[in-house]
């Protein structure tokens, strides 16, 4: 493929005219583009790319924050107990459970884009039943729109980030998906301390209000027009993606070979999972994703004013938002050292950080029982600061590399059907977790904790013998390298 230096801007028109048909951004602006250097179109490509879908994740994070700052307003406005409140609470992960499951055959079938439009419309009913809620009924039916919703999210954003980016920032990108979850998650827990549980429910609806005209600007995932045999959308979305002077005949020709290598067979038999090649990528995905939420992290994080509560703290929504802004403040930091440190590192000193914060918390709890009351605000602190190290410690790694790591391992022949899977694991532990988490904490704080750190160090040992480092690989090369 010849340099668009050299090319003639005919040639650059044919180049941009299937792109006007799947309405790309890059209509919007190709006068302001024509001048720029080929690195920076592509940054400014991907990273709008990147931003618009971003706001998938910012609902996410939103719908995992929401019940913790309005757990004491709902249940006294519509009078539900601590177990139908904890039941609204989980039925965001029941939704997203269904969602999971169809996520990857949707997304092979109309594309990732189609897919994200689709999960943005229950979310924004959703949100508008939650908001207009006069009933436990209409409160449980727009959780669980929600859910489905961010489901589909959770899968599909990762998946489209990891196939437009470049092998050398690809986990940086795909990091951002986690980071957008904190921002929602710290939003929530900041506009809680000021607007009614209702009224935050209708800013809930935003993201996806966005997302949905946005994602008319941006080019469909190349990978996946490459397997459906759109060749001529697939070179021109990868062009616009890198640049149209820059020379893409390499990652054309690896992409080209990858899916012809699959396409031979589209199906496989349920006994070829014994193959290395398939059980072992699907056993890392799930086994990092289900390990994620056995951490405890979702029951922290929906109930942590409680939590603190227990602690003996009384800012205790104040204290909810400084966990929320640390957790944005570090998942930053874990973004910049992606692709210097590594997934494996990463994961294993997030791991161990959780472990040991872990234990901390349980024997503040522990100590707090057995001793005077004048002893008790020690112990709440010794509990808090646990706590904080905690989610540090996930925002380092097991928040967001987990979900790098399945969109990167997952051969394509099985993406669709293991992607799923992977994540319905993820939301089928979550919903465990947050379903319990208060039961277990009225039976023992400090024995709660001591589960989660049990967790935590077993999840040391499993990055430590089974998953591997796929830094600086293309997605082609990780794939091979469990054959």
């Amino acid at each position: 493929m010849s340099s668009p230096d050299d090319a003639s801007p005919a040639a650059e028109d044919g180049l941009r005219k299937p792109l006007l048909h799947h309405g790309s951004w890059y209509r919007m602006g190709s006068t302001q583009f024509g001048s720029m250097t080929s690195s920076a179109r592509e940054s400014i490509s991907i990273y709008l790319c990147v931003f618009i879908v971003g706001l998938g994740p910012i609902q996410f994070g939103f719908t995992c924050g929401y019940s913790n700052p309005t757990q004491a307003d709902i249940i006294k406005d519509l009078g539900l107990t601590i177990s139908e409140f904890s039941l609204f609470g989980s039925l965001a992960n029941v939704g997203a459970m269904v969602g999971a499951i169809s996520s990857g055959q949707i997304s092979e079938y109309i594309g990732r884009k189609g897919t994200l439009m689709i999960a943005s419309v229950p979310n924004v009913l959703g949100w508008f039943a939650i908001s207009f809620a006069s009933d436990a009924s209409s409160l449980y039916l727009g959780r669980l729109l929600a859910g489905f919703g961010v489901g589909i999210i959770s899968y599909v954003v990762p998946v489209y980030i990891a196939e437009i980016s470049p092998q050398n920032s690809r986990g940086v990108l795909v990091s951002i998906n986690q980071l957008s979850v904190t921002v929602g998650i710290m939003l929530t827990y900041l506009l809680g301390i000021f607007v009614p549980w209702r009224v935050l429910a209708i800013i809930g609806m935003i993201p996806c209000t966005i997302l949905i005209p946005g994602l008319f600007f941006i080019p469909e995932s190349p990978r996946w027009l490459a397997q459906r045999g759109l060749a001529d959308d697939f070179e021109t979305s990868l062009q616009v993606l890198r640049g149209f002077s820059t020379d893409i005949t390499s990652e054309v020709n690896e992409i080209k070979r990858s899916v012809g290598a699959t396409s031979k067979k589209t199906a496989i038999q349920f006994y070829e999972f014994k193959r290395r090649q398939y059980y072992y990528p699907l056993m890392v995905g799930i086994g990092l994703l289900v390990l994620q939420q056995l951490s405890g992290i979702n029951g922290i994080l929906f109930y942590s004013t409680n939590i603190f509560k227990s602690a003996g703290v009384s800012s205790n929504q104040a204290a909810t938002f400084g966990l929320g802004a640390i957790q944005v403040i570090v998942t930053v930091i874990a973004t910049l050292l992606m692709e210097r440190a590594g997934r494996r590192l990463l994961l294993l000193i997030s791991a161990s950080t959780m472990t040991v914060s872990s234990f901390v918390v349980a024997a503040a709890f522990f100590l707090k029982d057995s001793t005077p009351e004048h002893l008790h605000f020690q112990f709440g602190i010794m509990s808090v600061t646990g706590l904080l190290i905690f989610v540090i410690g996930f925002a380092i790694g097991l928040g967001g590399v987990p979900w790098i790591i399945m969109s990167e391992v997952l051969p394509v022949n099985i993406k669709s059907l293991g992607g799923s899977v992977a994540t319905l694991c993820n939301w089928l532990t979550a919903w465990g977790v947050t379903m319990t988490a208060n039961l277990l904490m009225s039976w023992s704080e400090g024995g709660t904790f001591t589960i989660y750190a049990l967790v935590s160090a077993f999840t040391v040992v499993f990055v430590k013998l089974w998953v591997p480092e796929t830094k600086g690989k293309t997605l082609e090369e990780i794939q091979t390298s469990f054959r």
